[in-house]
């Protein structure tokens, strides 16, 4: 059986042993030892005020064999925040076997696309068409109805 990872000590830990085991157990069904994984504690940002400002509670977690980098700031507590980045990235490997991950890729791209500013020359070409159909709708208009 795995080691226990450091984050399953009872008395500090918001998340209950049932869960922990579950999340072992997946660990060990994905191949993902404690040895293979980065951790560090960096300091968190946005929304929260002093606790946020002045605890490290932002978990980074770098999958070294794959590359796969999670940082997880969800909750306040270091402890839940290191077992949402465990099970962050037992989904984002999950959906790498199974080849989720690039149509979750291609999803992102387009919304790049479209979200993206147009170019000048496709700016003209849209007013060109909006005068052309203007022009169209002028000549359906009766004759001398100014």
């Amino acid at each position: 059986m795995p080691a226990a990872p450091a984050f399953s000590d009872p008395v500090q830990n918001p998340v209950t042993s049932d869960k922990i085991a579950a999340l072992e157990q997946r660990l060990a069904a994905l191949g993902i030892t404690e040895a293979d994984l980065l951790e560090k504690f960096v300091r968190g940002s946005g929304a929260g005020g002093q606790k946020i400002n002045k605890t490290s509670n932002c978990v980074f977690l770098k999958h070294l064999p794959t590359g796969v980098c999670i940082k997880c700031q969800i909750d306040r507590s270091r402890e839940m925040n290191r077992f949402l980045a465990r099970r962050e990235l037992c989904d984002q490997l999950d959906a790498i076997r199974e080849g989720r991950a690039v149509a979750k890729t291609q999803a992102i791209e387009k919304m790049r696309r479209t979200n993206r500013p147009r170019s000048r020359n496709s700016k003209k070409r849209s007013v060109a068409d909006k005068r052309k159909v203007s022009e169209k709708k002028s000549m359906r208009r009766r004759p001398g109805a100014d």
